[in-house]
């Protein structure tokens, strides 16, 4: 299992973690949660890039 330091560390998860983070200190949302689509569309990215992504934050307690 790979440690916090590498989940942090590829750029992608970080962009997702900033949106995430941007979402939920924003005045309009009181959970921070976003969907898989409006990430996809955020970020430019797939679905299943965002998903894959998204499970090894999960995995890891970064993200729920």
């Amino acid at each position: 299992m790979a440690d916090i330091f590498d989940v942090i560390s590829d750029p992608t998860r970080r962009d997702i973690m900033n949106v995430l983070l941007q979402r939920y200190v924003a005045a309009d949302s009181e959970t921070g949660e976003i969907s898989v689509g409006d990430l996809v569309d955020r970020l430019e990215l797939t679905q299943p890039t965002v998903s894959k992504h998204l499970k090894v934050l999960r995995d890891h307690g970064l993200v729920s």
